[in-house]
């Protein structure tokens, strides 16, 4: 076999069981309990319940590489601090112990519970309010709610989500926030109560057409597997 193939088959059969393993975990659950009315109502209650705190390290890996400023492969410039997310987090755990790579996790833990309650509340609430009884939503009411729901649940997640970035920030050069309450605290008095929603513009405009799509794929998927 040329090595052309084999490491080909070797990266698509990874990605494959990356992109597989959230569907084979929704199947063991299924398989083994019985606290799930279906298929999406377990996998919204294990991302509800159980993704905010294990995609910390992932979320902060993001944070840290989308704040490097440093001009890449440009004679005489410095280099930048990462070189890509792996050494990113082998320079974090390094530097800042295994609980640095879960630095803001509580912050996004915090974000994302009542976040994600209003997201599909808003989602529903919307599809019911103008959809026929007895029928299911059309592809509009379907785009129009999705895409509300996402403006809505980011009005809601804004201001931890700034706390978040700051805290994941943090420790970088040096530690100024002791936890949550304390870099709240700081940023008010430092910026005043709008700092809370600095980004709320770019997430909304952001919001509304991934959303639209998830919660249109999302119920052609549900249609198609019922």
């Amino acid at each position: 076999m040329p090595v052309e193939e084999f490491v080909a088959g070797w990266i698509s059969g990874a990605v494959g069981l990356v992109l597989g393993h959230p569907f084979d975990t929704v199947k063991v659950r299924l398989q083994t309990q019985t606290t799930y009315r279906g298929i999406a109502d377990c996998m919204v209650r294990i991302y509800r319940h159980e993704s905010a705190y294990f995609l910390a390290p992932f979320d902060l890996i993001k944070v840290r590489l989308q704040n490097q400023t440093e001009p890449r492969a440009q004679p005489g410039s410095p280099q930048p601090r990462y070189h890509g997310p792996m050494h990113c987090a082998a320079s974090i755990f390094q530097e800042e112990g295994p609980r640095g790579l879960f630095r803001g996790a509580w912050a996004l833990t915090l974000r994302d519970t009542p976040t994600l309650g209003i997201y599909f509340i808003t989602y529903e609430g919307l599809c019911h309010q103008y959809t026929p009884e007895g029928q299911n939503p059309s592809s509009a009411t379907v785009l129009v709610a999705g895409g509300f729901a996402g403006i809505a649940s980011w009005v809601t997640a804004t201001p931890l989500d700034v706390i978040k970035s700051r805290m994941q920030m943090d420790g970088l050069r040096r530690k100024v926030y002791r936890g949550v309450l304390d870099c709240m605290v700081s940023s008010v008095r430092q910026e005043g109560l709008g700092v809370f929603f600095r980004g709320l513009t770019i997430n909304s405009a952001r919001a509304f057409p991934v959303n639209a799509v998830t919660f249109l794929s999302y119920e052609y998927l549900l249609r198609w597997w019922g």
